[in-house]
């Protein structure tokens, strides 16, 4: 884990406790303070809880913690083979960043793209910042191809995933995480029988909320 702002902050503090003793004593506390809210931040950033997931073989669990910022409907010909309900998750400084597979899945295989660092809450951003993709199959039924994408922003600058082409996901299992603010996005086939539980403005939390329920109606 990077843990840089949390060590440097801790540097710091001790340096001004000992070095700097010629300053006054309530600006020497005051940048202590401001230090140790920094390192707790930091600290807070890679929390990584422990969450007890949904079994339900019917539906698609949140991959990130966020907000719901869009719900659309793309052209996805190369891999799913049709038109893909999109639903893009920002990712705040405050939130948990570990990424979780939305279902059990089959990891098809993984693509990484450079590009830009725009803001992460514009949908744009999956267009046009460093992203990395997972491909995967339901091994429940129906057998969709779903896709995972993870997305830098402005802040974040590098993605972490440990998925690899052949490996099996449990509902809910972590397979990365985006340092430092991003946004994370699911895509499942537009069909019949895919229900979307959720609405723009939405927070979830990964492993835990429901994005998408397959009901009966399948075309």
């Amino acid at each position: 884990m990077a843990l840089w702002p949390g060590v440097i902050a801790a540097v710091v503090a001790v340096f001004t406790m000992v070095a700097c003793r010629s300053l006054p004593l309530w600006l020497v506390l005051g940048v202590d303070v401001l230090l140790a809210a920094i390192l707790v931040w930091a600290l807070s950033f890679f929390r990584d809880p422990e969450r007890t997931c949904p079994s339900d073989s019917n539906v698609l669990l949140a991959p990130a913690d966020g907000t719901i910022t869009d719900i659309t409907v793309v052209e996805d010909m190369d891999f799913i083979g049709r038109r893909a309900l999109r639903i893009g998750i920002f990712l705040s400084i405050f939130n948990v960043h570990i990424n979780r597979s939305p279902c059990r899945a089959k990891v098809e295989k993984t693509e990484h793209k450079p590009g830009r660092y725009k803001n992460a809450m514009n949908p744009d951003s999956s267009r046009v910042n460093e992203s990395n993709t997972l491909y995967l199959t339901r091994l429940d039924r129906p057998n969709d191809r779903i896709i995972v994408r993870q997305i830098s922003g402005a802040i974040a600058r590098r993605i972490v995933c440990t998925a690899t082409k052949g490996q099996a996901f449990s509902g809910g299992e972590r397979f990365g995480m985006i340092k430092f603010g991003s946004r994370t996005e699911l895509y499942v086939p537009g069909h019949a029988g895919v229900k979307c539980q959720v609405t723009v403005g939405q927070p979830v939390k990964a492993g835990l909320t429901t994005l998408v329920r397959y009901e009966p109606c399948q075309d």
